[in-house]
């Protein structure tokens, strides 16, 4: 057996002698690309020339600069990246930079970074902070700088967001202006018309009821161009304008903000609730109330989700179901269609659960399994029959004089019609009137030139603006006869009154679901017994009526009853008093009912909003 002695020889991979013969490279920063910073970047670069002046042993192999970013994060910077890089292909021995917050404003980033250069045996030198990495001490100082550096860019972001709300107060624009339906002028915004009409177009598209894709094919079909000049839309941007409040004349802020002055993340602000809304002073494209109607629609076609402890917001397609629109649990859940049967007839016949016992389980069951009951109920589910029987027994008992009231509708229609037939005739006359004095202007003009009252120069001046004139009056009559003829043909009377008809005939098992739309507010059970029915049937109030239903269908009975002060499950305040009798309310009755009678004879929104 044989005994042997090893000695292992630690190589002296950091030899510390700093007059020995070195490959280095230069590092600098700016942290933004104003002319000033990159003037003191030329400086820096001058600096660094001199110092390798200074040290004969040095050879400078290349220079790494980062040109306008910050340095809280070193991933941002690609030159610094670079150098890394190159660092670990063992291209240099030795980084010489400036001061530690040009090579970064982060601690931890910082010393990662330091010690990563460490193993692959490049040596870092702060010349003005005298620090060079392999030095005892060198991790000690380098720390204390690199956290004097971190609290530097800290105070920095703390006077950047000082500055941004003196800013946000003082109703600064932010952005650079790329905004499809204005140009930017001397710091403001100023109308682009035509591109505003295509805006103009948008909102007028998503009040008449086309979602956001539809809005994209028509304005393609249309041929409509975006902000840069192309026929491209996509769903993106339509939501974007309509979402934009700078289209009524706002200027909002809060739309994103910085997770911390580390990182510098920008995060977009989901929550709309926090915005921040000042009165710009450009003029508006869309009136307020349109946006904030269109604002209205949009929210009845998102829903909120949860997603990694956030809310975001999705869209949802509105039920083609009109109880379904109506339904609401007790729990304050939606309701689910589900198929029950078809019968002989061959009719289908549906029923509705609440969601909340689709997703959870009813109060019984989770009461019998030991789980939490709060905010869970028993409502079994409805059948379409049972609703449909109430509202026929409510419409038949508080519409009684139908007849009558739709001649008083077929009345205002009329009237409304033909005021705003004979403003648009008054207007037309106005302007034909217009062109026939201009015109004998000119036939002056001519006499006075023929009989030398006036020279050629004036009679040339006097014409062009007299052919100026006549030539837009012409346009505008123009525009008047086209608007004058489509309006002609926009109500056809006979098919509203035959909808109109057909819509308060009660005699069927069901009532128009127009009507259900028009009068109906919510519909919520409150037990298995009995329905609350919120209404309204009166201008600006709304009214409960409490709904019960017996029996198996066919011969089933029903009741109603006003909400009274002692009856359970209250849901919202209403006046508790039901007058159907006044002219006030059923004014109000036939015109809702014209209103929809209207939109189902042309086929769109166009009737209530004409009428």
């Amino acid at each position: 057996m044989y005994q042997t002695n090893t000695v292992f020889q630690i190589p002296n991979t950091f030899v510390l002698d700093r007059n020995r013969e070195r490959k280095a490279v230069f590092y600098g920063r700016v942290s933004t690309e104003h002319e000033a910073q990159l003037a003191a970047l030329e400086n820096q670069m001058q600096w660094y020339e001199d110092q390798a002046k200074y040290h004969p042993n040095w050879t400078v192999l290349d220079k790494y600069i980062d040109e306008g970013i910050t340095g809280t994060q070193a991933k941002k910077r690609p030159a610094f990246m670079q150098m890394i890089e190159d660092a670990k292909q063992g291209d240099f021995d030795l980084i010489v930079t400036r001061e530690v917050c040009r090579f970064a404003r982060n601690t931890v980033d910082t010393l990662v970074m330091t010690r990563e250069l460490k193993n692959y045996g490049v040596e870092v030198y702060f010349v003005e902070d005298n620090i060079w990495t392999m030095d005892g001490d060198g991790e000690l100082r380098l720390t204390i700088m690199a956290t004097l550096a971190q609290e530097e860019s800290r105070k920095i972001s703390e006077r950047v967001r000082a500055g941004q709300k003196i800013s946000r107060d003082n109703g600064v624009l932010y952005g650079s202006g790329n905004i499809i339906g204005y140009d930017r002028v001397n710091g403001t915004y100023v109308i682009n018309e035509d591109q505003a009409e295509t805006v103009r177009m948008i909102f007028d598209l998503y009040l008449e009821g086309l979602g956001e894709t539809k809005i994209c094919k028509e304005l393609c079909r249309r041929q409509r161009k975006d902000g840069h000049g192309n026929v491209s839309w996509s769903v993106s941007k339509i939501s974007r304008i309509l979402r934009n409040a700078t289209y009524m004349g706002y200027k909002c802020y809060l739309k994103s903000y910085s997770n911390n002055y580390l990182e510098q993340k920008r995060i977009k602000n989901l929550d709309e609730s926090t915005y921040l809304y000042v009165k710009g002073d450009f003029e508006p494209i869309i009136p307020e109330e349109v946006f904030k109607r269109c604002e209205e629609i949009r929210k009845t076609r998102t829903t909120k989700m949860i997603v990694n402890k956030g809310e975001r917001t999705y869209g949802k397609r509105a039920s083609q179901d009109v109880w379904l629109r109506k339904l609401r649990c007790s729990c304050g859940s939606t309701f689910r269609k589900n198929k029950w049967r078809t019968n002989q007839r061959g009719d289908t016949v549906y029923g509705y659960q609440c969601y909340n016992q689709v997703n959870n389980g009813s109060k019984g069951f989770r009461e019998k399994n030991g789980l939490d009951t709060d905010g869970y109920c028993d409502i079994r589910m409805v059948g379409d029959w049972k609703l449909d029987l109430m509202a026929k027994k409510i419409f038949e008992t508080i519409w009684t004089d139908r007849k009558e009231d739709a001649k008083l509708a077929y009345k205002l229609l009329r009237e409304c019609y033909q005021a705003d037939a004979s403003r648009n005739k008054a207007t037309i006359a106005a302007v034909q009137g217009k062109i026939s004095r201009a015109t004998g202007r000119m036939e002056n003009l001519i006499a006075m030139r023929a009989d030398g009252e006036i020279s050629k120069e004036q009679f040339q001046t006097l014409r062009q603006k007299a052919e100026t004139e006549l030539a837009a009056l012409n346009e505008e009559l123009g525009r008047l006869n086209s608007a004058f003829d489509d309006e002609t043909d926009a109500l056809d009377m006979a098919a509203i009154e035959a909808a109109l008809d057909s819509m308060l005939d009660f005699s069927g098992p069901t009532i128009d679901s127009n009507i259900i739309e028009k009068f109906v507010c919510r519909i919520t059970p409150v037990d298995n017994g009995h329905y609350r029915w919120d209404l309204n049937f009166a201008p600006n109030k709304k009214q409960a009526i409490i709904g019960a239903v017996e029996g198996r269908k066919g011969k089933a009975s029903v009741e109603i009853k006003e909400y009274g002060e002692d009856d359970e499950h209250p849901h919202r305040t209403y006046d508790r008093s039901i007058q159907f009798s006044t002219d006030g309310t059923i004014a109000y009755f036939c015109l809702i009912a014209a209103c929809a009678a209207a939109s189902l004879a042309i086929g769109t929104l166009k009737g209530e909003q004409e009428t």
